[in-house]
């Protein structure tokens, strides 16, 4: 969804995102009242966050597991932003410079991947996901006392 500048400003003055940044002259945001909406529906959430998104989040202390997503070098990364074609020498430049800092964040993370097969990466995220649907706080206490703590024999 396309919102004006002004509006999108206007939008997390007020608080309405839960995290937002401007990344390469681009305003992006993600919706506080749609996060708690899901979350309340019981979803588990995906957000693509850069790591201005992702700090703002752990500073609000709000749940969620970290997964750092590398590209296999510099050079690879490189060479995808220049396949895309979208973008100018400048911008590229400009992305690389932005990919070095945010890669010495990569320690604030819960999870790496590096991207180098994607069917490889794939499959390493959905064992993170597996992995954190079992963790036991997930686990209703209530379910267990029912189920296996106070049943007579």
């Amino acid at each position: 969804m396309f919102i004006r500048s002004e509006v999108f400003k206007r939008m997390a003055d007020r608080g309405e995102f839960i995290e937002w940044a401007e990344v390469h002259g681009e305003l992006y945001g993600t919706s506080g009242k749609m996060i708690d909406s899901l979350c309340a529906e019981g979803y588990d959430l995906i957000l693509d966050i850069d790591t201005q998104g992702a700090s703002q989040l752990r500073e609000k202390n709000k749940e969620g597991t970290f997964i750092f997503i590398f590209p296999p070098s510099r050079t690879e990364l490189r060479k995808r932003l220049e396949e895309r074609m979208t973008d100018s020498d400048e911008v590229i430049r400009k992305r690389l410079q932005r990919a070095t800092e945010e890669i010495k964040t990569y320690t604030e993370y819960d999870y790496v991947i590096i991207n180098d097969n994607l069917d490889r990466a794939i499959r390493e995220f959905e064992s993170i996901i597996r992995a954190e649907r079992a963790r036991t706080y997930h686990i209703d206490p209530v379910w267990i006392e029912e189920l296996f703590l106070t049943q007579e024999e």
